[in-house]
């Protein structure tokens, strides 16, 4: 079944957002190895996926690409990776505003490098869709100091204001823009999105496996499978959005690229009914923002 490049980015934003949800069930602050429990699972899901896709092509692929594809497949699986630590200081950090400009550096480096365009209309939408995003992650901080100075709850100071804040989702932001920059160079000059995707998925599972061995047999951390539902989960629904992302991205990535950054606003609603708390109005209307960014691209197609 072929999909448009809208289609695929908008079922990309939804999968990712349900992973993320998951992906902050799953990891713990008490837990020092639960990033690594997650690189573990995410692998074996994506190994399984790209095992499909390869039975679907009767096994006639150039394993070579697994090589040419690294660049890409390192960048991906380094900025997921610092992704999952700094999720265990989400609470205390600038996460959000500061990770979700990984999709508009992107765009941007499409568009100065790649020389990619967009008519004046797409550039409003992806205006707003940014915009959008770090409101809403500037306005998720605040609130959350907000709830800290009103339960009197003290943070270290070094998770408040220190490195330790700051350099995780940074890294993020720039390690996954140069991953989505080159994933376009790939798709454009070098491989199709079906190739792509089998080579970064089966990166992702010898990685998997290589962790899963340190965790096992260098660690001696146990590792029961009836524990892993929230991190399973988060692997599964992050896979099905990978599926649908280098279909999308196989276009004009100055547009998707920060169209598909938007997941989070997925999360964040969600993780707001999950955990029965409201939304505030300024979130509400951010969101609607980013929203009618997303409407204005899909109206343009």
């Amino acid at each position: 079944m072929v999909f448009s490049w809208y289609t695929s980015a908008v079922m990309s934003i939804f999968l990712w957002g349900v992973a993320d949800v998951f992906y902050k069930k799953g990891t713990s602050p008490r837990d020092k190895h639960s990033h690594l429990r997650i690189v573990v699972m995410v692998g074996a899901v994506m190994g399984l996926q790209a095992l499909f896709e390869l039975h679907k092509l009767n096994w006639q692929f150039d394993w070579y690409n697994i090589i040419r594809y690294l660049p890409v497949s390192s960048m991906y699986i380094l900025s997921m990776t610092l992704g999952y630590i700094g999720l265990r200081y989400l609470e205390v950090s600038i996460n959000s505003p500061v990770s979700n400009t990984s999709g508009a550096v992107a765009g941007v480096l499409a568009f100065i490098v790649l020389g990619k365009t967009m008519n004046l209309w797409q550039l409003l939408a992806v205006t707003m869709i940014t915009v959008g995003l770090v409101a809403i992650g500037i306005t998720e901080r605040d609130l959350a100091a907000a709830e800290r100075k009103q339960k009197k709850i003290v943070v270290d100071r070094k998770y408040r204001l220190g490195a330790v804040a700051l350099v995780f989702p940074i890294l993020y932001a720039v390690v996954d823009a140069l991953g989505t920059f080159l994933d376009d160079v790939y798709l454009t000059k070098l491989m199709s999105p079906q190739e792509a995707l089998i080579s970064y998925e089966l990166t992702f599972l010898f990685c998997a496996m290589v962790v899963f061995i340190y965790l096992v047999g260098v660690e001696k951390s146990k590792y029961r499978l009836h524990q892993e539902k929230d991190r399973l989960l988060a692997a599964v629904f992050e896979t099905a959005g990978q599926y649908f992302y280098v279909f999308a991205l196989d276009t004009n990535s100055v547009i998707v690229a920060p169209m598909i950054a938007s997941y989070s606003i997925v999360s964040v609603l969600l993780g707001r009914l999950m955990l029965k708390e409201d939304l505030t109005v300024k979130q509400y209307l951010f969101i609607a923002l980013v929203m009618l960014g997303i409407f204005i691209l899909g109206f343009f197609e």
